[in-house]
């Protein structure tokens, strides 16, 4: 039985017109990789500026959602990022070497390992922040308020579509399994 991806591979028009299916779908209008090219030039603006703190663009992820939420554990903090869990370890152990994290053991559930930030990896924040900030300012220059709210909106609507389609794909190639 076909898979739920390969049921859909049917022909959709772009916005530039030109048929998805065809031979004739040139990289730079294709949505995905665009999306992909800008990512990294936003990555590679960032990383120039955290840099000089010893933070790496792998780091930021984490620090960024441990400055929102401290104390996370270590399987909930790589859900956040979406992240594999033996990937997120290796990383929070290089965050942990640096002063930045420090890793504990639930006294209730062993099994369970929670991040706390360090007094280090803390004051980052007033330091990283302004970073991220300013690299959203000079890609957004000449962007209007409502162009930008239109944007985020626009790339919420996709990612939902997406994550759906991936959760329909994964349900389907289950029952196929069964």
């Amino acid at each position: 039985m076909p898979s739920h991806r390969s049921q859909r591979r049917h022909a959709l028009p772009d916005q530039s017109g030109l048929d998805a299916s065809s031979d004739d779908f040139p990289i730079d209008v294709s949505v995905g990789y665009q999306i992909r090219q800008t990512h990294r030039a936003f990555q590679r603006a960032l990383q120039t500026r955290i840099a000089s703190f010893g933070v790496t663009l792998g780091m930021w992820y984490f620090l960024r959602v441990l400055w929102i939420r401290d104390g996370l554990t270590q399987r909930e903090l790589s859900q956040r990022l979406g992240m594999m869990e033996p990937t997120a370890v290796t990383a929070l152990k290089s965050m942990e070497r640096e002063g930045l994290i420090k890793r504990m053991r639930n006294p209730g559930d062993r099994r369970k390992v929670h991040i706390y930030l360090t007094a280090r990896g803390r004051a980052l924040r007033k330091h990283l922040l302004p970073f991220a900030r300013e690299v959203n300012d000079v890609a957004l220059k000449g962007v209007s308020p409502d162009e930008v709210d239109a944007l985020r909106k626009l790339l919420m609507r996709m990612r939902s579509r997406l994550e759906a389609d991936a959760a329909a794909s994964t349900a389907s190639e289950a029952r196929e399994i069964d």
